[in-house]
């Protein structure tokens, strides 16, 4: 019998937000190893071809991971999306909500409405979209797993994150928990997973970015990609409610001076 075969997950279909890179694309990953049938989406097409390439580079089987360009902001695009996914396939067992952005200018001196308004839509807005996307069949199936990825910024304020970026983020676990209450008699569960510091692309976008030594030293996107499949896998009468989980080194406990930019 193969892993695939033997795996809680075998045959479960998966919707990954933010698909196209970091902690999407590890999730996309490892889910697909685990034997589910993988939907992964972001604004880039381009880059979801790209990413679908290195996940099976990474060990995804070939064939598992098929692509949905999506921008979660456009409610009428996200509903699109979902009705062909359950068109193809019955339906979304697992939604990810990876899809996350952050904006240079993130302090009160320097805040721009277009930036909140735009990690508003993205980081909050989508989620609740794609959530609702799903929750019908969910409803139906009397099963469905969710997993939201905050930040560590959306458990303990955070001035490096930025007002916009802490804000949503709070909310995303707020959103978590309230559907946790409602929909737990339906037999569905969501985790909000809030991670510290996780070398991916969005450091970029930090005022000042850091070094490779350090992001070698934060978490890396497979160690989500893991946490995301073992949340998954649990069985559906266990609920993660939320996962806090953070690098050994921590800047924020440690306050480098990079960790007070």
């Amino acid at each position: 019998m193969s892993a695939a075969t033997a795996s809680p997950l075998a045959g479960q279909v998966a919707w990954i937000t933010g698909g196209g890179s970091g902690i999407g694309l590890a999730g996309a990953v490892e889910l697909a190893k685990a034997g589910c049938r993988v939907v992964i989406s972001g604004r880039n097409a381009a880059k979801l071809d790209d990413a679908v390439g290195s996940a099976e580079k990474a060990g995804a089987p070939r064939g598992a991971i098929e692509r949905e360009p999506l921008d979660v902001a456009d409610l009428a695009a996200v509903a699109r999306v979902g009705s062909a996914i359950e068109s193809r396939h019955g339906g979304v067992d697992i939604l990810v909500n990876s899809a996350g952005v952050n904006v240079p200018k993130r302090r009160w001196a320097d805040m721009e409405l277009e930036g909140w308004k735009e990690l508003v839509d993205i980081n909050l807005n989508g989620v609740l979209y794609c959530m609702r996307a799903v929750l019908p069949t969910m409803r139906r199936q009397k099963d469905g797993c969710i997993i939201n990825v905050a930040s560590w910024a959306g458990r303990h304020v955070s001035k490096l994150a930025g007002p916009a970026y802490t804000t949503t983020k709070h909310a995303v676990l707020a959103l978590t928990h309230s559907f946790n209450m409602d929909e737990c008699v339906n037999g569905l569960r969501a985790c909000c997973l809030s991670p510290g510091e996780v070398a991916t692309p969005i450091l970029k976008l930090r005022p000042v970015a850091p070094s490779e030594q350090e992001q070698a030293r934060m978490l890396q996107p497979e160690d989500l990609g893991r946490t995301i499949a073992f949340v998954a896998g649990m069985p559906s009468r266990v609920c993660m409610n939320e996962i806090l989980i953070s690098p050994t080194w921590n800047r924020g406990f440690i306050q480098t001076p990079a960790s007070r930019d």
